[in-house]
């Protein structure tokens, strides 16, 4: 008998320390996203999201302008943006003294189609680069000196639940498949997915179709029955490990995150296809984010 409840007790030990360490991973998973989206490259420090027309688009703090910076934070008149074909130029004032790599810029190409990279210029506590959203380009604005970072408080999120952490499979589509992916922008394209998630939930089967993005990992845009109230109305994010041979892989919604555009209203979010709108309520991961709605 003695031995029996040392053998309990030992699985009890083993079963407490397994949930515990998953739910540190869990909450290192979550800090280091917090870390991302507060850092210079994350998307609480976005300050425009300016969409260009062809031909000249005239920018700086001036409401006259087409493009408006933030006041105070650049000249009234700075130059402009020429649109043409798919290229954009920058034509600066000289007094304006905005930067790319380090060197005043007075007229330069700042995004080409063909370009692997792009420029990023700067001015100030400002850093802008040129998107491309299918035939549109717009330019994308950040302010290191983002009151939005500063008075961020995090996250709340459901309490870590380790059912939530799912065995699936990986259904890989015998020839080419696309899915329909539309943006907050309305703009619709298909894009391949490379495999179908399939798991289940208290004896139902569930399907997810996944996306590539070529990070070693798949990505998941999915809704639920939380969405209406608890968390964010337009869905939430996942990535899913590769599956192994026999197409096993996991599924956790305690990673669960919320899109950019619940962050910040410049941000073009792609929204879940209706096919990855479960009929079930997620209660793992992120929850709504109080500090922005819209």
């Amino acid at each position: 008998m003695l031995v029996l409840a040392a053998v309990s007790c030992t699985r009890q030990a083993e079963s407490k320390f397994d949930r515990i360490a998953y739910a540190n991973e869990i909450n290192q998973w979550h800090s280091e996203r917090i870390d991302e989206l507060k850092s210079e490259k994350g998307w609480l420090n976005l300050a425009g999201l300016y969409w260009l027309k062809e031909g000249i688009n005239t920018f700086g703090s001036d409401e006259s302008n087409d493009i408006v910076f933030p006041a105070g934070k650049i000249d009234g008149r700075a130059g402009y943006f020429l649109v043409k074909n798919g290229v954009v130029e920058i034509h600066a004032l000289a007094d304006a003294k905005i930067l790319v790599d380090s060197s005043v810029v007075k007229d330069k190409i700042i995004f080409h189609p063909d370009s692997t990279k792009n420029a990023q210029l700067t001015h100030g506590s400002l850093r802008w680069f040129i998107i491309r959203r299918d035939d549109r380009v717009g330019i994308r604005l950040r302010d290191m000196e983002s009151k939005t970072v500063a008075e961020f408080s995090g996250i709340n999120r459901y309490e870590v639940d380790p059912a939530w952490r799912i065995e699936a499979k990986a259904e890989i589509p015998e020839a080419l498949k696309r899915i329909s992916i539309t943006n907050v922008l309305g703009q619709t394209t298909d894009q391949i997915s490379p495999a179908t998630i399939v798991f289940n939930v208290n004896s139902q089967t569930y399907r997810l179709d996944a996306l590539d993005e070529g990070t070693g990992e798949w990505f998941i845009i999915f809704g639920d029955s939380t969405n209406t109230k608890e968390t964010y109305p337009a869905g939430r994010y996942l990535y899913v490990k590769l599956p192994d041979a026999a197409g096993n892989t996991i599924i956790d919604f305690n990673k669960s995150y919320n899109p950019p555009c619940a962050f910040t209203p410049y941000a073009t979010c792609p929204l879940p296809p209706a096919q990855n709108v479960l009929p079930l309520s997620v209660r793992a991961g992120e929850k709504l984010f109080k500090g922005y709605s819209h």
